[in-house]
């Protein structure tokens, strides 16, 4: 496999894991609600209608990566997801190390910083718009 392709199955492989993975959190609010986003939303004074954006980064933007439709904008809508979830729901945890003496926040650290390099780089060519 030459280079290129290797980039490109590359750029497919994160793409795809990322919605994947995003994908499960906007699944289990469509089954379970947003009611608890709206709660986190209300403490911090702001609308509740703006729960609806976590289904835009946890449901449409996860299905823009994995297909490769404006996966750019896809990505850059995760990260901006995974901003407003860091500072509504995990803030308190930026020092904090888990049970295993990793940090707190690694999983989310992962997805935005995930999120970023596939803004970056494009989707590459296995995508439905391929650029």
């Amino acid at each position: 496999m030459n280079q290129a392709a290797m980039q490109d199955l590359a750029r497919l492989l994160l793409r795809a894991t990322l919605g994947a993975l995003i994908l499960m959190h906007g699944v289990a609010k469509l089954r379970n609600g947003l009611d608890p986003i709206e709660s986190l939303l209300q403490m911090h004074g702001w609308p509740t209608f703006l729960a609806y954006g976590a289904l835009v980064g946890e449901v449409l933007a996860p299905l823009m990566l994995i297909v490769g439709f404006h996966a750019r904008l896809g990505a850059v809508l995760v990260a901006v997801h995974m901003l407003f979830a860091l500072w509504l729901a995990h803030l308190g945890q930026f020092g904090q190390l888990n049970a295993q003496g990793g940090w707190a926040l690694e999983l989310q650290a992962m997805f935005l910083v995930a999120a970023v390099t596939v803004a970056l780089l494009g989707p590459g060519r296995f995508s439905v718009n391929a650029r």
